[in-house]
């Protein structure tokens, strides 16, 4: 069975060059390295880079993606596979399952909200492999402090620091993903601070 890599990311066109090229560095040393990515399938931003990346290199690339977007052609046309879902709910739970890691790249309230949840559930025990933030140019820099603050104040017990790792440049997130803390299901035991 292929290893799978999930990618939360933008769909932005607009933004700093910096991050594309991030994303095809990614891209690239993932199909190398012989990971299936999974991403929000989408054709713009740097879903679309990672797709076109993955697949211009010999690499499989699934997309999710709810039927309402696909509708209005938000869909890569370059994907290996297309996995068409109800809702945005169903999207995540997908987009998840059976991965090694989940990688975040910039992006907006969408990969934000992505985000959030997959650290929620491994706050809970309920996923369990490594979450690598890419901090491209500073990006997640308020993140992180965030973060740290929540610990810091006893929002989140200090194990919550091993949910996930920031790194600064693509060539950083397979050591990453390979060097992260182990986390298990019974982390839902020290949830509560």
């Amino acid at each position: 069975m292929i290893k799978r890599i999930c990618i939360f990311c933008s769909s932005s066109d607009k933004i700093d060059k910096a991050h594309f090229d991030a994303a095809e560095k990614i891209a690239f040393e993932l199909t190398k390295a012989g990971y299936a990515i999974i991403c929000g399938g989408g054709s713009h931003g740097l879903m679309g880079r990672i797709i076109e990346t993955t697949v211009k290199n010999g690499g499989y690339a699934v997309g999710v993606i709810p039927e309402f977007m696909r509708t209005v052609e938000w869909d890569s046309k370059e994907l290996s596979e297309l996995v068409v879902v109800e809702d945005m709910r169903e999207r995540k739970k997908r987009m998840i399952e059976n991965v090694e890691a989940i990688i975040a790249l910039a992006g907006g309230c969408g990969t934000l909200e992505e985000l959030m949840e997959v650290i929620t559930l491994k706050r809970l025990g309920r996923f369990t492999k490594p979450i690598i933030i890419l901090n491209t140019n500073g990006f997640y820099n308020h993140l992180k402090k965030l973060l740290d603050k929540m610990i810091d104040e006893n929002f989140m017990n200090r194990q919550s620091i091993d949910i996930w790792k920031f790194v600064d440049n693509p060539e950083q997130i397979i050591d990453a993903i390979h060097n992260s803390a182990p986390w298990t299901s019974d982390a839902i035991k020290f949830a509560v601070v």
